[in-house]
């Protein structure tokens, strides 16, 4: 078997991603991706009462069926944006907007 010659400059994808300025928007999207995949992980009581359907320019979409909940968790809407905020060490997003 040939063996491939690695450079010392190898990087690995996350930092090419992370690193490369010109691939701002990509990181911006796994930003995003990721508040709607880990949102559980942030509020793991709100699993059968809401669902994260998206983040876009800082807005949190979340689906909530019922409109009682939907009231008390607009009531919460701060709660939810530093929980957030706080878990992912920066601003991901600004408001939180409900869908029924």
């Amino acid at each position: 078997m040939e063996w491939l010659y690695m450079p010392d400059g190898f990087l690995s994808i996350e930092d090419i991603i992370n690193n490369n300025p010109g691939l701002e928007k990509v990181r911006r999207i796994i930003k995003q991706t990721d508040v709607a995949a880990d949102f559980y992980k942030v509020f793991p009581d709100l699993e059968k009462i809401a669902l994260p359907v998206k983040v876009k320019k800082k807005v949190l979409y979340l689906q909530v069926e019922n409109p009682a909940w939907r009231n008390e968790l607009k009531f919460m809407e701060k709660v939810i944006v530093d929980k957030v905020n706080q878990f992912f060490k920066e601003e991901r997003i600004r408001w939180v907007k409900f869908l029924a």
